[in-house]
């Protein structure tokens, strides 16, 4: 697809508007009630569609495809970011009031470094075709670390708990933090010393640690679309309604056991669709897996994966329930 660069800019100013308009909704802290998550949950997703569409009427069915392919894996992917911000919540006592205000903050820093890895990664792809094989052994060697970690966390019966990474320690040691909240302040004086408060650190450890799940959410999408607009938009969108949806499916987190596994699936079945579009791209006659196909696959393994979790969840609880009379018998 052949973008303008009056194009990106009305993009990226239309973006921002839409990120400024949520932060001035969400600007006093609050308690973000069920209803308020799900009416702006479904607020972003009616914006990603209707953008899609937009893709579709004002350029081609290709590239309305790629970007629905690229928005539903991204937002599925950022899905599992939601359980180490709950652990990251959970790690610094972070009031229930501030929570939407770290989440507002912290994806909007996600969203700059992520923009980042797609400029560089579009950089690479055009200079380097071979770089197609790496992002898919790559994809499916994390698909095979996502399964093994999913067996190894059904044997645990601890909960998980959030380690700060060395960016983070380092900027905690060099500027000091405060040892409780000051309401959305995010520095404060403390013995003539300027440190940061709780909120900034977590801030930094929602947006950080996201660039972790950008090294596999970058080549999945990269290997749905070589289009750095559709990559950047695709991304874009499934990040800014992620801070509702955390409110909106933070009880439900627990019940997708076999979450992984479908990530795990999609993933892999990425790479090998990146694998044959490199050797193809090589000179090598092999079949290539299209986008309407693409699609396809994902969202059945989504369903799939959603349904099985439900049952098994439900199943579980049911267990549990019986053996507490016995328990208590004995």
């Amino acid at each position: 697809m052949d973008v303008s660069l009056t194009l990106w800019v009305l993009t990226v100013l239309g973006l921002g508007i839409l990120i400024g308009a949520d932060f001035l909704i969400g600007r006093k802290p609050h308690d973000v009630s069920m209803k308020e998550a799900g009416i702006w949950t479904v607020v972003w997703i009616v914006l990603a569609a209707l953008f899609g569409l937009g893709l579709l009427f004002f350029g081609n069915g290709q590239a309305s495809q790629e970007f629905f392919a690229g928005f539903i894996t991204e937002k599925s992917l950022s899905v599992d970011n939601l359980f180490v911000f709950v652990l990251i919540m959970a790690k610094f006592s972070v009031p229930s009031h501030l929570q939407q205000r770290v989440l507002l903050v912290g994806v909007l820093i996600a969203l700059v470094l992520r923009a980042i890895f797609i400029a560089a990664g579009a950089a690479i792809i055009t200079t380097f075709a071979w770089v197609f094989f790496i992002f898919g052994a790559f994809l499916i060697y994390t698909a095979w670390k996502l399964i093994q970690e999913a067996r190894k966390d059904e044997g645990a019966d601890g909960e998980d708990e959030f380690e700060e990474n060395r960016l983070l320690k380092s900027i905690e040691k060099k500027f000091g933090v405060a040892d409780r909240y000051h309401g959305t302040k995010l520095f404060i004086r403390n013995n003539g010393k300027r440190v940061l408060t709780p909120l900034m650190v977590v801030m930094l450890a929602i947006g950080t640690t996201d660039v972790l799940f950008a090294l596999d959410s970058i080549p999945a999408i990269f290997g749905l679309t070589q289009d750095p607009y559709i990559v950047f938009t695709a991304n874009a969108f499934a990040l800014m309604g992620l801070r509702q949806l955390y409110f909106l499916i933070g009880g439900l987190l627990k019940k997708l056991v076999h979450l992984s596994y479908g990530l795990s699936v999609i993933l892999g079945f990425i790479g090998v669709k990146l694998v044959l579009h490199a050797l193809h791209e090589s000179g090598v006659h092999v079949p290539q897996i299209s986008i309407p196909v693409s699609l396809g696959v994902i969202c059945g393994v989504l369903v799939i994966t959603t349904i099985t979790s439900l049952m098994a969840s439900k199943k579980q609880a049911a267990a549990e329930t019986a053996a507490r009379p016995a328990s208590i018998d004995a």
